[in-house]
């Protein structure tokens, strides 16, 4: 029902920042708790941030908290991952998620994008 399709990955160095963007269609965006989560190689995905459906509740992990920020644009239909002094540990694809319920847990979320890479090079 919900299309999330992520843009904005690539290959950087560290200290570089990135802004990623995750586009939805086919349902009604403002009503979707969004969040973000990645996945190294060889790796369990873990949570990175999520948002509230108007934009005013965030939380984010520990690991990116101060380096990271969500927000979302619901006139535009996209929620965004701002990504400053990246690290190689960051390295990862990056997914977008759409739920019902603003939380950490991957399954609270019910849709999700194909993911964009983030690679960041020492």
């Amino acid at each position: 029902q919900v299309q999330l399709v992520e843009s904005g990955g690539g290959s950087v160095q560290a200290g570089d920042s990135l802004r990623l963007s995750c586009a939805a269609s086919g349902g009604t965006f403002s009503l979707y708790v969004m969040g973000w989560f990645r996945q190294a190689p060889g790796k369990e995905g873990e949570f990175v941030a999520a948002i509230n459906r108007n934009g005013g509740v965030t939380t984010s992990a520990d690991s990116v908290k101060g380096r990271f920020t969500i927000s979302r644009d619901n006139a535009q239909n996209t929620v965004y991952l701002q990504i400053n002094s990246l690290k190689p540990e960051d390295t990862a694809v990056y997914y977008c998620a759409a739920g019902q319920r603003l939380g950490e847990r991957r399954d609270s979320y019910l849709y999700w994008g194909q993911g964009t890479q983030v690679t960041v090079s020492s």
